[in-house]
């Protein structure tokens, strides 16, 4: 597992030349330092970084804030055809993504959200995870009912039991379904490539597939490529080291259910 990581950061380390050497050396003979400045500078990386930043944790924010609440109402309000929508939800999942690209992109289109950023953000706002619907009613499905009533005597509503007594109950859950939603959408490339146009509106993803000429016969920097992949991994693997403790509780206790 460790070995691709490896071979990234000793090519990373070495000039253009030296990555075609045979037989390959793991430790290259020179440092160039210089790849981690060069790299980054050639994709405009601090702009693609800071489109990337935006459109991920608008996406995170509104992917787990939704889900959260559908997962609520799903698992503590009753009401008719609960269990048919959470059979729906679920069912969603059966649909690969690859089937609705063609329709979003139409509608997308004749709405005028073609090159925004709109088609990469809104739906999270729409409750368009079904996977993290399902983790979140797991999740409050294993807690007790009588938290709610004993939330209902002191004249709390859904909204006030939801934020003030589920959120901080269910912290878990919602971090470990946010690490998740911010590695879904840092490492998006599809989405990005089909709907953004403009290269200043381009994320991360896109802007790491410039590397590759278009022009055939021309060889990528793969030095200047893989040390502009490092920094590019940096983000997502430090939100999972800093929330690892949360992230492990989460995923332990979110397939528990009392019913």
């Amino acid at each position: 597992m460790l070995l691709p990581i490896l071979w990234m950061v000793t090519v990373a380390l070495k000039g253009h030349a030296a990555v075609f050497q045979v037989p390959p050396k793991l430790l290259p003979d020179q440092y160039h330092l210089e790849n981690f400045v060069n790299g980054p500078a050639a994709i405009g990386f601090p702009h693609l970084l800071l489109n990337s930043v935006i459109i991920t944790g608008l996406s995170v924010i509104g992917g787990v804030l939704t889900s959260l609440m559908t997962g609520y109402a799903l698992a503590r309000i009753r009401f008719r055809g609960n269990r048919l929508w959470f059979y729906l939800f679920v069912g969603s999942m059966l649909l690969p993504p690859v089937v609705g690209i063609i329709p979003l992109f139409q509608l997308f289109k004749d709405i005028g959200w073609y090159d925004t950023w709109l088609p990469l953000i809104v739906p999270a706002w729409l409750g368009g995870n079904p996977l993290f619907i399902f983790l979140a009613r797991q999740y409050f499905l294993a807690i007790p009912y009588s938290i709610d009533e004993a939330a209902k005597v002191d004249g709390a509503g859904h909204l006030r039991i939801f934020f003030q007594v589920m959120l901080p109950m269910t912290r878990p859950a919602w971090i470990t379904m946010a690490i998740l939603a911010f590695q879904m959408s840092w490492n998006d490339y599809l989405n990005p490539l089909i709907y953004l146009y403009s290269p200043e509106k381009w994320t991360l993803s896109v802007g790491m597939a410039s590397f590759i000429s278009p022009f055939a016969g021309q060889t990528p920097d793969w030095n200047l490529y893989m040390a502009t992949n490092l920094l590019y991994m940096v983000p997502p693997l430090a939100v999972f080291f800093l929330a690892q403790r949360y992230f492990i509780e989460g995923l332990s206790a979110l397939g528990i259910s009392q019913r």
